[in-house]
């Protein structure tokens, strides 16, 4: 039998630096002497707002004036099950302290490997990490390669920091070329890029990551080895428990909405991703039909954010 999940709100609280606060539990707590992100248990009748107000007020003396949903996550210990409902607090009255005794600590997002924390909040760290879009490039733009650098510079320019190099049809030399001054461009501007499906490409031109079809995550008997990150496409259940079971970074599902490149896909509709993503216990976004004005949406379904072709390609705000 599955053991009843201990419901848990939980706090990202980022300061005006972009760090993220950490406390360090007591040593005769569960998990003790382990860092984590603040928060606490819901109390019979409480809703996950109420209680995230309630224990930041506790715990920290600040007063949570806006916050929306980051990731929600199951985790089973031996002794202990819990379901996580995570954060991202955009606005806070007061500075936060120890109230309780406990030390704090502000962490840069890329420092936070340097602090043990329990296992339960290792997604929490990719979701931090990771931007709220994620630009797919579009497959009929690459034979003007030029123009192709053009619009991704304009993406670039836009804010987008995590981009997916798909480029079905180029093949060979040609391929590479472009996909080595892609990731170029990427760096230049901060950002992140992996490449769709073919992992040894991923690996020649020292890509961040490489971006999994759903077929191959079920071919696949273990994570590529070599990347920051590894992530997936999904479309159903089965498809987000390989790619958890695989230890994938995040994914991306779809449909959520029609689309005019697969206009007879079914969509899933934004409570059909919802229902998806309860149980996913990965970062996830949102993919089809969608753009930056579906990012409220795509969060109140639990998503990281939206993944987008032409919604986000050479897209300027």
């Amino acid at each position: 039998m599955v053991a009843e999940l201990v419901q848990v709100a939980v706090a990202v609280i980022v300061d005006d630096r972009g760090r993220v606060l950490l406390t360090r539990r007591a040593a005769d707590a569960h998990q003790g002497g382990l860092w984590e992100f603040p928060g606490g248990k819901l109390e019979p009748g409480e809703d996950v707002s109420d209680a995230l107000c309630r224990e930041c007020r506790e715990e920290l003396g600040i007063e949570i004036e806006g916050h929306r949903p980051l990731i929600a996550l199951d985790h089973h210990y031996d002794d202990l099950s819990v379901r996580l409902h995570v954060q991202w607090v955009s606005a806070y009255a007061g500075t936060p302290s120890g109230l309780e005794g406990q030390p704090l600590a502000w962490v840069e997002p890329g420092a936070l490997d340097d602090y043990p924390l329990p296992a339960a909040d290792r997604p929490i760290v990719n979701a931090i990490r990771l931007p709220e879009r994620y630009l797919i490039t579009p497959p009929e733009v690459y034979e003007d390669g030029p123009a192709f650098i053009r619009a991704l510079q304009s993406a670039l320019d836009s804010g987008v920091r995590l981009v997916q190099f798909r480029v079905p049809g180029l093949e060979g030399a040609a391929r590479q070329a472009l996909a080595t001054e892609a990731l170029a461009r990427v760096h230049d501007n901060a950002g992140q890029l992996l490449v769709n499906a073919d992992i040894d490409l991923a690996r020649r031109i020292g890509a961040d990551g490489v971006h999994l079809t759903a077929a191959q995550l079920h071919r696949l008997d273990a994570r590529p080895g070599g990347f920051a990150w590894v992530a997936g496409s999904c479309h159903d259940r089965a498809d987000l428990q390989r790619a958890a079971a695989l230890g994938l970074d995040f994914v991306v599902v779809s449909p959520v909405l029609r689309t005019t490149s697969h206009p007879d896909a079914t969509p899933l509709g934004w409570a059909g991703l919802q229902g998806l993503l309860e149980r996913a216990n990965l970062p996830a976004f949102a993919l089809g039909g969608v753009d930056a004005s579906h990012l409220p949406q795509a969060w109140r379904a639990g998503a990281q954010g939206i993944a987008a072709i032409r919604g986000l390609w050479g897209a300027r705000t």
